[in-house]
């Protein structure tokens, strides 16, 4: 009986364990991606103040875009045909990608 309550007590022990985890992991998840979010204004502003995008690839740029939508829609799949958060921050970070591709290309083909 003692080897069972051990036994028992450890499965526990590690289930509140993992538990933990995961709950540090989705803060830390919410916080990086947050600030990741924010990352991409100074690009913007200074793509747009400067007037000058050649410092910035637009295939590279185009890339990430494509990268964000894909994973949003490979976890849209995954979460069950469901908007999970991890999608939404994908999603984010996809329009963040579009808004610099779109702020360059409209630098280099005219538009401003």
């Amino acid at each position: 009986m003692t080897t069972m309550t051990t036994q028992t007590l450890r499965v526990r022990a590690a289930v509140d364990g993992r538990a933990s985890y995961l709950a540090v992991l989705t803060w830390l998840f919410a916080l990086f991606n947050s600030v990741r979010l924010l990352s991409y204004l100074p690009t913007l502003w200074m793509i747009h103040s400067s007037g000058d995008s050649s410092q910035h690839s637009l295939w590279t740029w185009g890339t990430w875009l494509g990268a964000n939508l894909t994973m949003a829609a490979w976890l849209y799949e995954q979460n069950g045909q469901r908007m999970g958060r991890a999608v939404a921050v994908s999603l984010g970070n996809a329009s963040m990608c579009a808004a610099t591709v779109a702020l360059i290309a409209a630098q280099r083909f005219g538009a401003f």
